[in-house]
């Protein structure tokens, strides 16, 4: 399964990459992140740490009844919400690779590259997206379900600035891209550190339960920390471009 940083970093990404079409269709939105942690996180955590044991599920059966949360979790978006997109499917190639690598005991170096390709190809997208016509950054965070853009572009077009947002949109896509990269070599760095017994075994599965357990605090909480500064970056050039406040910029729910 992919670490927590991965799921939670794709989890969000893909959700801001979709938020203006289910605006705009007008579809009811019933997320409950709790839920979507649960299925992916605290259940095959706790799967791997204390039942895929010989006394319990078995290390195979065990290993792969803790995929198949995250990995139905996954289906049910692609299939059920329609969420098809880059990004939902990296995440499904992710938990399935991990499943594979279990499975076939590939030597568990391969499950540290896994990790970290995850972040580093997202990160390597939001980067070269932005010189094309087509900028991932406009879907991370400059898009109308988080501001009224209409009003901003309004703006911008009175106030001649449209050319310095452009270049706070550049300087917010490389933040957005440094933490990718900080994820993918913090991915990297504990997987190798925490996963060191042979795939296919008692101690694997354990210590698999124990990465997705640690990979939080770890490695999503500041790569998550960079996102925001990326922003507040862009929200205080707003505020100097336009000379709106937050709550004329934020867009009402």
């Amino acid at each position: 399964m992919p670490s927590v940083s991965n799921f939670m970093k794709c989890e969000a990404l893909n959700k801001r990459c979709e938020a203006t079409n289910d605006k705009h269709m007008n579809k009811p939105k019933k997320e409950n992140p709790l839920l979507n942690i649960l299925l992916s996180i605290v259940i095959p955590a706790i799967i791997l740490s204390k039942f895929s044991t010989p006394e319990y599920l078995g290390i195979i059966p065990g290993f792969l009844i803790a995929l198949s949360f995250p990995i139905g979790l996954s289906l049910y978006e692609l299939i059920v919400q329609k969420k098809v997109g880059f990004i939902a499917i990296l995440g499904l190639i992710s938990t399935l690779l991990t499943g594979i690598i279990g499975v076939l005991e590939i030597p568990t170096q391969w499950l540290a590259v896994k990790e970290a390709a995850v972040p580093l190809l997202i990160g390597l997208a939001v980067f070269i997206s932005q010189y094309t016509p087509y900028p991932l950054i406009e879907k991370i965070l400059y898009n109308d379900q988080l501001l009224k853009l209409s009003l901003i572009e309004e703006r911008l077009q009175a106030n001649h600035s449209k050319e310095k947002i452009q270049k706070g949109l550049r300087t917010a896509s490389w933040m957005v891209t440094a933490s990718f990269m900080l994820s993918a070599i913090l991915n990297f760095t504990l997987t190798k550190y925490i996963v060191v017994s042979p795939a296919g075994t008692e101690a694997f599965n354990q210590e698999l339960g124990k990465l997705t357990a640690l990979s939080y605090p770890v490695i999503a909480l500041p790569s998550t920390l960079v996102m925001v500064v990326a922003l507040w970056y862009l929200i205080k050039q707003l505020k100097q471009a336009t000379g709106l406040n937050l709550e004329e910029m934020l867009a009402v729910s």
